[in-house]
């Protein structure tokens, strides 16, 4: 087991795990509308296979909102 931080929160996971089964472990909602950033860099979606994490990783996942003014 290791522990990465995910959205600032510990969490044990196993390894080997990349960032696509991060995703699916941590049941994130609309995935196809996720950002993801791990070690403060943004991943870029076709790479999260390939993106293997490691004891302490910090992964993030951001949602980016519409917005307007009135």
């Amino acid at each position: 087991m290791a522990k990465i931080f995910v959205n600032g929160d510990a969490q044990e996971v196993s390894l080997p795990l990349n960032v696509s089964e991060l995703i699916k472990v941590n049941n994130v909602l609309q995935p196809e509308m996720v950002s993801v950033q791990v070690n403060e860099e943004f991943a870029e979606r076709e790479d999260w296979e390939q993106i293997q994490l490691k004891e302490g990783d910090k992964v993030d996942f951001l949602y980016f909102m519409g917005g307007g003014a009135l």
